[in-house]
């Protein structure tokens, strides 16, 4: 009894791989042709600064640590296994270029925090903020966000006013840093959903 439920078990086995094989060609034979993207509608590139307190910069400070691994101190990145276990929580000003004294067009509103224990990496959940002539709206992104590697990229995933519900990638690069208080990062947005 049970070599004939296996057996049956590998006919509609056999059975279901040749019906999706047939339903999943396409008339011209080819299965599966990749999507191709939609053209961007919108692109800018914004960069955000990070000054993150370190217990004697309050008055400049933009991002403070809110949760660190049992016996870590809230002033100061955990100093071993690559700042494992650090949360951040940011209000950066965002500005046009690299420059830090240009006047902000927004802020950059959300948390990080470092999620391996072997390389520096971390996850972001962010707001940008907008208020300027030229935008005013959010644009929410999501993603991971492994540190070490020139362009990373990270997820579109809504917006509001002059970006409702906008959809699509944002590059970003580590523009410049200065040790474990500052770091500026370049974020190239494209968007392939606009209303």
């Amino acid at each position: 009894m049970a070599i004939k439920n296996r057996n049956r078990a590998v006919h509609l086995c056999f059975l279901w791989l040749l019906l999706s094989s047939v339903l999943l060609q396409t008339s011209d034979g080819k299965s599966w042709k990749k999507h191709r993207l939609r053209k961007p509608c919108r692109n800018l590139v914004l960069y955000f600064h990070d000054v993150i307190y370190n217990g004697s910069n309050a008055k400049n400070a933009t991002s403070t640590l809110v949760g660190a691994p049992h016996g870590s101190n809230l002033t100061l990145l955990a100093g071993k296994d690559n700042h494992f276990g650090d949360l951040a929580v940011f209000d950066d000003p965002i500005t046009l270029d690299n420059n830090f004294h240009s006047p902000p067009v927004g802020r950059a509103q959300g948390f990080y925090f470092y999620d391996m224990k072997n390389t520096f990496s971390s996850w972001l959940g962010f707001t940008f903020v907008l208020n300027s002539t030229d935008y005013k709206g959010t644009i929410t992104f999501s993603g991971a966000d492994p540190i070490l590697t020139k362009y990373r990229d990270i997820s579109v995933v809504g917006g509001t006013g002059d970006f409702i519900m906008a959809r699509g990638i944002a590059t970003i690069s580590t523009d410049a840093y200065e040790g474990d208080v500052y770091f500026r990062l370049c974020v190239n947005i494209t968007l392939y959903e606009c209303y």
